[in-house]
């Protein structure tokens, strides 16, 4: 007697394994721009055919697609986008950061995924193997994951200054702070703070460029580097590193704390804010994935735990260390003090 599956498991599996299409179908409307389109008013399958330059039956698919997965409604003949896609897919809303998904998600870190199988079993071309340093060593490479990385930290920026009392800091020390946005977040919440964002050459040159728009220039500073090999300013009296344990190998982070306590100075806070999942490793499926996924990229990444992180913390020496939720289901944040 043959074993039947129950329907709704075999439906999850399908939606898991279909999930890829999902993907790609979101990354296609927004190529497009799709959703601005649709902006505020519902528009006909010919109407968004004419407004994205879109075959019609192409146009036809691609909505019907969007609106399957949630992401647009349909009320009639025309279709609006949902309260989600209306608030974070449109291009020049508050919370926009589609660029962040069309750039560094669809352009850069997908196309990783395809050499998942090889990462996993070892058998990865050394060729194929990358770190951030080599990586973001080619110009447009790093102009393309700076500039769409920038969009999706500002709104965790803004978080993690009020998360984290910084009122006492005068110098910021930001670990791989890319184009500088935490730093531009809480130094716009702190008056008195200065921050200094340890980072790639090529990285910096696209950030001095937002941080000069935001009239910040005099306060945030780069000092072109790699975190794990060039030396750290002597001082500081908080140091963040925001999604930088994702993206070193694991056998760094240890290091990596150590080195922020020798810099700190006595009373002055490491914060480590990343993609971490549960201690019973049940999820959050996010950050599950997300972990998962830089490992196609970076075979020695480690997955981490809010629980492994506070514990290299409490072995440095730090005291007082706290952890909270900052991206719900996707990312968290370990703070602890340098004992005074």
């Amino acid at each position: 007697m043959g074993y039947a599956a129950p329907l709704e498991t075999a439906e999850s599996i399908s939606e898991i394994a279909f999930a890829f299409m999902g993907s790609k179908a979101l990354f296609a409307g927004l190529h497009v721009d799709l959703f601005s389109a649709l902006s505020e008013k519902p528009l006909t399958a010919e109407e968004v055919a004419a407004s994205t330059g879109l075959d019609v039956d192409r146009a036809t698919t691609l909505l019907t697609a969007l609106t399957a997965l949630g992401l647009l409604t349909r009320d009639g003949s025309g279709f609006s986008n949902s309260p989600a896609a209306e608030s974070f897919l449109v291009k020049g809303k508050k919370y926009d950061f589609g660029d962040y998904l069309r750039f560094q998600i669809d352009q850069q870190m997908y196309p990783f995924m395809t050499q998942l199988n090889a990462a996993m079993t070892g058998s990865l071309d050394e060729l194929q193997v990358a770190s951030y340093a080599e990586w973001f060593s080619d110009p447009e490479q790093a102009r393309l994951y700076s500039r769409s990385q920038h969009a999706g930290s500002l709104g965790p920026g803004r978080g993690l200054g009020k998360k984290v009392d910084l009122s006492h800091a005068r110098t910021l020390l930001d670990v791989g702070g890319g184009t500088g946005a935490f730093s531009i977040s809480l130094c716009k919440i702190y008056e008195n703070l200065s921050s200094t964002i340890l980072d790639f050459p090529t990285v910096a040159a696209v950030g001095r460029d937002f941080i000069a728009e935001e009239g910040l220039s005099d306060r945030i500073r780069y000092q072109p580097g790699n975190a794990l090999t060039d030396p750290w300013p002597q001082t500081a009296d908080a140091v963040l590193m925001s999604y930088l344990f994702s993206g070193v190998p694991g056998k760094s982070l240890p290091g990596l704390v150590r080195q922020s306590f020798a810099t700190l100075t006595p009373g002055g806070r490491c914060m480590v804010h990343d993609f971490m999942v549960d201690e019973s490793r049940e999820g959050p499926k996010l950050a599950a994935l997300w972990q998962l996924q830089h490992t196609a990229f970076n075979p020695q990444a480690k997955s981490v735990t809010s629980d492994y992180v506070a514990g290299l913390m409490e072995a440095a020496g730090f005291i007082d260390i706290e952890v909270s939720v900052m991206i719900p289901g996707l990312t968290m944040l370990v703070h602890g003090r340098r004992p005074d």
